[in-house]
């Protein structure tokens, strides 16, 4: 895996991303295979990972309320 600045902060991040928006009640509900393609992309390298609080109203952040 190849990595990046993080423009000036000095943070490197892998060059790919996992998007979490597909996580969740908005698209895939099984929280067990989430879990493994998160797992999956760690031990590929990756260590950029898109989530947002507006993804599947929250789900995908890894927030519950």
């Amino acid at each position: 895996m190849r990595y990046r600045y993080l423009g000036r902060t000095g943070v490197q991040v892998s060059e790919y991303m996992l998007g979490t928006m597909s996580f969740g009640s908005d698209g895939n509900t099984d929280e067990r295979e989430c879990i493994s393609i998160i797992h999956d992309a760690l031990d590929c390298g990756i260590n950029f990972i898109d989530t947002a609080d507006t993804y599947s109203h929250g789900e995908a952040g890894g927030h519950r309320g």
